[in-house]
């Protein structure tokens, strides 16, 4: 039975999925899936999801559930999960999916040993077509949209017509939608970026200034761009909402949690002390290892990242890794260009595109 259940559900109760079933709940009814019986409770009760939200009230359109049977009536369901949990719940719920809904990832990340990204996961574990599946990344910063602050993000999906479904649906004055066919480039930014604002967070803590910040988002979207054009997305994608954008408001706000993480880095706490504080989930911390390997597999570099790894994992003082990667040898800015150029003229000039 599924009449008069809510057509749009969200698959987790954080910040950002809280976000969206807000941003839903302005013109209809949504479902909000939370992981547990007390957290539907809570969130029933108090009308609020505090920690992840602070003062920021749920409308009665939002309808938090610990049942997967209620995703029943969905013909859009969004899956906003930390990357690190997403594989176990969509096994977990892959019998609940209903079978024509579009599906749209909002987690970033790679899952480590597979170094899959998140819509595969979502594929392969949901048992789920990926034609059906999309993605959305850009500089979105939970509480900003909550509040009802402008924002942008784009909507990748390899069916055009997908993306277009989905910007229909959930794109609002405030809250502009632009779509992409480039998934994995999309993807790959939205899982990149968190990595580098944990050094950006380093940066400011150490009070290397604004010069210095900026170099190091630069150089970090050359790693970015490294790993992305060697695994096959376009350049283009980077330079737009997925990547620079959310590159900028990632490094740059302290409401960003990998920002924060890279701050307590710098004040010398360890990384095991700090994940228990966080507001939420710095998901650059369970990405960074998985870069590094899909970097690996690539045949490119990415020092910044590799410094983060050193700074989390190793006990390397992060000052001693800022220094490091500022000792690094001078090289020509755009040594990889040339490549780049080769590669994409032999592929011909749909590839540039």
């Amino acid at each position: 039975m599924t009449e008069g259940l809510p057509r749009v559900a969200v698959i987790g109760s954080g910040a950002w999925g809280t976000t969206l079933a807000l941003l839903v709940a302005r013109s209809e009814a949504v479902t909000l899936l939370c992981r547990s019986a007390e957290t539907e409770a809570r969130l029933r009760n108090e009308r609020r999801n505090e920690r992840r939200l602070p003062g920021v009230v749920l409308p009665d359109s939002v309808l938090p559930t610990s049942d997967p049977a209620r995703l029943a009536g969905a013909d859009l369901l969004i899956v906003a999960v930390p990357s690190a949990h997403l594989r176990a719940t969509m096994v977990r719920l892959a019998g609940s999916i209903p079978s024509g809904a579009d599906v749209l990832s909002v987690v970033k990340g790679l899952e480590l040993g597979t170094l899959l990204r998140m819509t595969q996961v979502i594929a392969e574990a949901g048992e789920i077509e990926p034609g059906r599946i999309a993605a959305l990344s850009g500089p979105n910063l939970a509480l900003e949209i909550a509040s009802g602050l402008p924002a942008s993000a784009v909507v990748a999906a390899e069916d055009p017509a997908l993306a277009e479904r989905i910007v229909e649906r959930l794109g609002r004055r405030e809250f502009r939608l632009y779509t992409n066919t480039d998934i994995l480039g999309v993807e790959l930014c939205g899982a990149l970026k968190n990595v580098i604002a944990i050094a950006a967070g380093a940066a400011d803590g150490l009070g290397f200034g604004d010069n210095g910040k900026a170099g190091l988002m630069t150089r970090g979207l050359a790693e970015m761009m490294r790993v992305g054009i060697a695994a096959g997305a376009n350049p283009l994608t980077f330079a737009g909402l997925a990547g620079i954008g959310d590159v900028i408001a990632t490094c740059g706000s302290r409401l960003s949690r990998n920002h924060r993480l890279g701050e307590e880095l710098a004040r010398g706490r360890a990384w095991q002390e700090i994940e228990a504080t966080l507001p939420g989930v710095a998901e650059g911390a369970y990405t960074v290892d998985a870069a590094l390997a899909l970097a690996d597999r690539l045949g490119v570099e990415m020092p910044i990242a590799h410094e983060v790894h050193n700074a989390l994992f190793e006990g390397k003082s992060v000052r001693r890794c800022l220094v490091d990667l500022l000792a690094r040898e001078s090289k020509d800015e755009l040594a990889d260009f040339r490549t780049w150029v080769e590669r994409f003229g032999a592929a011909g000039d749909d590839a540039a595109v």
